[in-house]
């Protein structure tokens, strides 16, 4: 494969002041697969994270490279951060895809597969098995397989066939006996979704995984009788997935109707990736090429030693016989701002003290049992809440249905379009709706982002309103594995706030101000430039000032340049910047006061927090935003404020542990690249992801932020 000069673009790409964004997010899936190769873990941990950066590059190549696409197949104009032009940049950023999926493929045959049977398991081809067992499996292909397989022939007489995104397919040459070369003909076998990825032998001391398509390719002659196979090729596509204003962020919506009226025309999206074993036939890779229109930078090779799709490492991971060997999270502590001596009824805790959540290692259920515990209490009048995702048997849904049956009003906003969870929500949308739920389908232009709850309950002769405000999403499922953080309150401005808040997504309104909350699309960019400049003020007045920062992603430009001009009067910054970061720190001139740290491990970073020294009077936030382009101009996000001051303290302490992290946490360095942080000599392991399961009050109470 002709792959372009490594460094032909990089004098520009080194030049620009800001990152790209999707070169970034290359960096953190690297990232990802640093955690494979951790010593210390399980094979069946290093699998896992190995089956994470599959799953990530699969989306990243579904949504970005797809809106990539948009732009060289429709001839729109685009320039990347990186200042590359469209083909340029695609150039540059499928050079760094192949050399992630190199990596990728070295660490698997070299690290992982060799070391398989040590923990009780090996992958198997079938002609390494016993006779017995090659027995049992083609019994199994004749029953369950074969049935299920439909081969589609592509010559002069039927249309090429749909092949689906991210199935393993057999791309079979073949030719009729006594017909010339070029009368052969090519025919498609797709792997059905719902087929098991490996067929499982257990042996007295060890488990066989047989990947489903050796069981197929060993018995595909089935399928093709009195023909000549000529070569059997396995492979996988990727298609364009996504066409939202959101992730198009600088395409006019009427460019984008248009893409979609003619992704609709065709069916499908357009072919970004093909994933194929190595001997394949080139003939029928030129076909594909050209059916596809796609180039030699977009094919991915496998070798046959390996798998395609890493994805299916996860039944590795589940398999029951090993589920002891994966790391137990310890469980969940109680909040530390909850009173050890208080009554189960959390009511009257709230009506008490504020109640700061952090997840996972506070556990979610204050919340579903703040909400259970509303559905049956007479006195409350209304429930309204924010869904971006539920897990997929939610108490949540359950409890909602409970309310409408009791005589509640309820009120739910569903947003139908977070990505690859839509049929989920709309499905548990409609539950609600035929129970009498007054449910919103999400707002038109925009995706709902904001994790909001709102209680409305009468107490005597006046009415409290209990609000949740959050930064992740009301599922159990992932609440064991991201971070978060989660306020409870019945604090009036804020329930104001919310209630105002409510009332713009549910109806008709437009509130002037917001007291304790900020909000997106409307208010938030520059609500937060305006925080940045008065910090770069202080400085420039010799005031104490410091901006200490934690979201997942940081791309929005304007944001970017405010921070820089805020390094340049001297401010101290401290980022923590999970995934992408479009910022280089450090850069003379520009950023040497600026900071980037990453953090990855065993949970998902996911919590966002912003903290303003303010000369002391300190500004601190927490929400559902990052520091995105779509986040701000295409989102309903919301920022709160917390005041309390130990929900305060503990806010700031997070971010403290985050930038004491020396087992996690990665540098950005001015070039884009990242370096782990690793302990100093005599200095002890400090590991935010079982620190925060001890962290005791007087902890958070003497937290101190260094500014300059």
């Amino acid at each position: 494969m002709k792959i372009a000069s490594k460094d032909k673009f990089d004098s520009i790409v080194d030049s620009s002041d800001l990152v790209s964004r999707d070169l970034s997010w290359i960096k953190f899936n690297e990232r990802v697969l640093d955690q494979s190769k951790k010593e210390g873990r399980s094979i069946f941990e290093k699998l896992k994270f190995l089956a994470i950066t599959a799953s990530n590059l699969d989306e990243f190549f579904m949504i970005r490279i797809g809106s990539l696409y948009n732009y060289l197949d429709y001839d729109k104009e685009r320039v990347d951060y990186s200042g590359l032009r469209e083909e340029p940049f695609k150039i540059k950023l499928m050079l760094e895809c192949q050399q992630f999926h190199k990596r990728q493929q070295e660490h698997f045959l070299n690290n992982l597969l060799p070391n398989m049977s040590k923990s009780g398991f090996i992958l198997s081809n079938v002609r390494n098995l016993e006779p017995d067992e090659r027995e049992y499996i083609k019994a199994y292909f004749m029953k369950a397989v074969y049935p299920m397989l439909t081969p589609m022939v592509f010559d002069g007489y039927r249309t090429f066939p749909i092949i689906m995104n991210k199935l393993l397919v057999f791309g079979v040459v073949t030719l009729a006996p006594g017909d010339k070369k070029e009368n052969k003909k090519l025919s498609f076998v797709q792997i059905p979704a719902n087929i098991p990825r490996f067929f499982e032998i257990e042996r007295e001391d060890m488990v066989l995984f047989i990947p489903i398509e050796e069981v197929i390719r060993e018995n595909i002659v089935t399928l093709f009788r009195n023909v000549n196979i000529e070569s059997i090729n396995l492979f996988r596509i990727t298609r364009n997935g996504d066409f939202t204003l959101e992730e198009s962020e600088d395409m006019d919506a009427n460019f984008l109707e248009e893409v979609k009226r003619k992704l609709n025309e065709r069916k499908t999206g357009r072919v970004v990736r093909i994933e194929i074993e190595e001997g394949y036939s080139r003939w029928m890779i030129n076909l594909l090429k050209e059916r596809w229109n796609i180039q030699d930078d977009s094919i991915f090779k496998v070798d046959r030693s390996s798998m395609l799709d890493f994805n299916g490492l996860w039944q590795f991971i589940g398999n029951k016989r090993f589920k002891d060997k994966l790391p137990q999270v310890p469980a969940p502590v109680p909040p530390i701002s909850y009173p050890e001596d208080s009554s189960d009824d959390i009511f009257q805790v709230l009506k008490g003290r504020d109640i700061l959540l952090h997840h996972p290692y506070n556990n979610i259920d204050r919340i579903l049992e703040l909400i259970e515990k509303a559905v049956e209490d007479p006195n409350v009048m209304a429930i309204k809440m924010t869904i971006y995702r539920l897990a997929k048997d939610s108490r949540i849904t359950r409890a909602l249905l409970r309310a409408a049956e009791n005589g509640k009003h309820v009120s739910v906003l569903f947003e139908v379009k977070a990505r690859f969870d839509e049929e989920n929500n709309i499905r548990e949308a409609k539950k609600l709706q035929k129970a009498g739920c007054f449910v919103i389908y999400g707002i038109s232009n925009v995706k709902t982002h904001t994790k909001l709850l709102l209680i409305v309950k009468k107490d005597e002769n006046y009415v409290t309103r209990y609000v949740h405000l959050g930064t992740g999403n009301y599922n159990e499922e992932t609440s064991r594995l991201y971070t978060d953080i989660g306020l409870l309150t019945t604090n009036e401005v804020l329930a104001n706030d919310v209630s105002e808040f409510f009332n713009v997504i549910t109806g008709h309104s437009m509130p002037m101000t917001y007291k304790n909350l900020i909000t997106a699309p409307r208010d938030m960019r520059n609500q937060l430039i305006e925080f940045i400049e008065h910090e770069a003020e202080n400085a420039r007045n010799g005031l104490p000032s410091g901006i200490f920062i934690k979201v997942n992603s940081l791309e929005d430009s304007e944001i970017i340049y405010a921070l820089y001009r805020a390094s340049q009067s001297g401010v101290t910054i401290k980022l923590i910047v999970r995934g992408i970061c479009c910022l280089r720190p450090g850069r003379a001139g520009l950023s040497e006061n600026i900071e980037v740290l990453s953090l990855v491990g065993d949970f998902l970073e996911h919590s966002r927090i912003y903290h303003f020294h303010n000369n002391g009077e300190t500004r601190t936030y927490a929400g559902s935003a990052d520091m995105m382009v779509r986040s701000f101009d295409k989102r309903l996000e919301s920022l709160f404020r917390v005041e309390d001051s130990l929900l305060e303290k503990q806010l700031m302490n997070i971010i403290a542990y985050n930038l004491k992290d020396n087992v996690n946490a990665y540098t950005m360095l001015e070039d884009g690249t990242y370096v782990l942080k690793i302990p100093q000599v005599d200095e002890e392991e400090f590991n935010v992801h079982k620190e925060f399961f001890d962290v005791r009050v007087e902890d958070v109470m003497s937290v101190k932020l260094v500014q300059n």
